[in-house]
């Protein structure tokens, strides 16, 4: 089950990828303006790359542990069962 899930997700990244609007980092009016703001421009674009990107790696992290500690069996027996 698992392994489709992961299959599937892949699959769905991979043809993500290839749409129009995931290459749209390379247009030339972008490049040029932020090319023509200066250091400072630069240096304030990355950082709020950067900003940006925590976010999303720490929601990321939090739902693959999510899922990893959901689908390893508990070592610790549970309150449930009883042995009589």
């Amino acid at each position: 089950m698992l392994r489709r899930v992961f299959s599937l997700a892949c699959m769905v990244a991979v043809l993500l990828g290839f749409g129009p609007q995931a290459w749209a980092q390379g247009c030339v009016l972008c490049y040029t303006s932020a090319a023509a703001g200066g250091p400072a421009v630069q240096a304030a674009l990355r950082s709020g790359i950067l900003v940006l990107l925590i976010p999303v790696l720490l929601l990321l992290i939090g739902m693959v542990a999510l899922v990893w500690r959901s689908a390893t069996p508990s070592t610790t027996p549970s309150r449930l069962t009883r042995n009589s």
